[in-house]
């Protein structure tokens, strides 16, 4: 099992490296995930991005709820063009659920990603449907409420619409910073199919 799980991340990883085009995940913006969520019932918060590839900014709200030994999502909102181009809707959802557990003989934890979205509106319309894994680590300072999660996120992206479709690939970078037990930021970016930098704020319980 461990086997093929690290034969995956390899795929995917490799992919991500060789990829020079821009994209994104669900909605089309380089929100990444950790390994593992941060609340225990739910959170909900915003995500504001610059994707780059014509896009100036993107601004998204969220919300997501654990369910069993998964945590689900739903988020949406819009993304304004450079120059004048227009406005882009953005509306997803995904899933995670964590698979591989730190150890003596493992330093990461990992979980598998998948998502389901679309950007549409002024341009080109994309659905997309990311496939990934997250690795990373949560460390505690210590004295304080204070956490922090490096992690790295390679992304398979199967990408439809307007009548063709491509497979993408990209590399997300993060850190998830816990500041107290109520608020969270997350910081992403992109490398490959998927460029630019996000940030979102998050409310959790």
């Amino acid at each position: 099992m461990r086997r093929s799980v690290w034969a995956t991340v390899a795929v995917v990883v490799l992919g991500a490296v060789g990829a020079s085009r821009a994209s994104a995940q669900e909605t089309g913006t380089p929100i990444f995930k950790a390994p593992y969520r941060s609340f225990d019932r739910h959170e909900f918060g915003v995500s504001f991005s610059d994707p780059g590839s014509g896009v100036a900014y993107a601004l998204e709200g969220f919300y997501r709820y654990g369910w069993r030994q998964f945590d689900l999502s739903v988020r949406g909102g819009w993304a304004h063009l450079n120059d004048g181009a227009g406005t882009r809707y953005l509306i997803g959802a995904d899933a995670r659920t964590q698979v591989l557990h730190y150890s003596q003989s493992f330093p990461l934890d990992g979980a598998v990603t998948l998502g389901l979205g679309a950007n549409v509106g002024d341009g080109s319309d994309a659905y997309l449907i990311p496939f990934g894994i997250s690795l990373g680590r949560r460390f505690d300072v210590e004295g304080s409420h204070i956490t922090f999660v490096p992690y790295v996120h390679p992304v398979i992206v199967p990408t439809f619409g307007n009548g063709n479709s491509d497979l993408q690939f990209a590399l997300g970078l993060g850190v998830d910073l816990r500041f107290s037990q109520n608020i969270a930021v997350r910081v992403s970016g992109g490398l490959g199919d998927i460029e630019g930098v996000g940030i979102s704020l998050a409310y959790v319980r």
